[in-house]
């Protein structure tokens, strides 16, 4: 199960990660969210230690949302070293969402 972020401890689990974090904003009411979300945990799971997996659910963590510039969910950005290295919006299949983090890792 991925791991739920907040804005009060978004910074301590996703910016200051030692390891690349998948950030998927995402709202309960998002058809499209529930379609990639068994994905994104899956990829959670595989890449357990090497990388982590983090959902953040905008409608109650708006300042992070706000402070990404997230307009259109799902959202799922790429981070490393505190910085944000790739982006992917919408519904992808997995193999999109692998490449883009086997290139950060």
């Amino acid at each position: 199960m991925a791991l739920n972020v907040t804005d009060a401890n978004f910074e301590q689990e996703v910016i200051k990660s030692d390891v690349p974090v998948i950030v998927d904003f995402w709202a309960v009411w998002c058809g499209p969210c529930r379609i990639i979300g068994p994905t994104v945990e899956e990829i959670g799971q595989e890449y357990a230690g090497k990388a982590k997996v983090v959902k953040l659910d905008v409608d109650n963590n708006p300042q992070t949302a706000m402070q990404f510039g997230i307009r259109n969910i799902p959202t799922l950005l790429f981070f490393k070293n505190g910085q944000v290295v790739d982006k992917q919006v919408g519904v992808v299949p997995k193999p999109v969402l692998v490449k883009k983090l086997e290139a950060i890792l």
